[in-house]
């Protein structure tokens, strides 16, 4: 019988510490993954309370709220609040998602945010990306030309141009990739569905002439 055992530090405690009690006019409650690597403990799931008429309508807002008011010691990434960035890709309620496009009341009873599954965790809420941006390398992510440099630029038609739609706005935020079961057990060869759409993009670009 083949026996499996889960890496060290992998159990989520549930019953993380409380920082406060519920308070204010519209309380939620958020439950948010922690882990320390200088610590000894396994992750946990910490709880905190915040009066939502106090507080921007998005999970991003919240979670800055708490890092500004409540604990400082609490990590995570972000960066230009507009869906833009991909800084702040996590999973809220169960679904990666961009905290800064997540709307708090999008969610029923409380709020609950882990890391990008299936990733190593660098501390709380920020996953370690090296892999994911080194494959996205890997597929040299841009224009290959043979012919000699426009005085203008690289001339592409309407419809030449039409191709590109739903493949260069990829933010490379990493939902999807981690999202993908064949990713989460493969990605040291996989490279999953987000770095081969930016693959397909540049294939599929008329003024590339690597690819024929």
């Amino acid at each position: 019988m083949v026996e499996l055992k889960l890496p060290r530090n992998s159990i989520v405690n549930k019953r993380g510490k409380s920082w406060n009690t519920r308070h204010g006019k519209k309380p939620r409650e958020f439950r948010v993954y922690r882990w320390d690597p200088e610590g000894q403990g396994n992750p946990r799931l910490d709880s905190y309370w915040i009066d939502e008429a106090q507080c921007g309508p998005m999970v991003l807002d919240a979670l800055i709220k708490i890092k500004n008011e409540i604990d400082p010691t609490l990590a995570f990434r972000r960066s230009c609040r507009e869906g833009i960035c991909g800084s702040c890709s996590m999973n809220i309620d169960g679904t990666n998602t961009l905290a800064c496009l997540k709307l708090t009341e999008d969610v029923k009873g409380a709020v609950t945010i882990y890391p990008l599954p299936h990733m190593p965790v660098v501390k709380d809420l920020v996953p370690d990306l090296s892999n994911f941006y080194a494959q996205h390398r890997s597929v040299e992510p841009w224009l290959k030309t043979a012919s000699p440099e426009p005085q203008v630029e690289w001339a592409q038609s309407k419809e030449q141009r039409e191709k590109l739609d739903g493949l260069y706005e990829c933010i490379l935020c990493a939902c999807c990739s981690t999202s993908c079961p064949s990713y989460w057990w493969n990605s040291e060869r996989y490279l999953g569905p987000a770095v081969l759409l930016q693959a397909y993009r540049w294939v599929i670009d008329s003024r590339d002439e690597a690819t024929g």
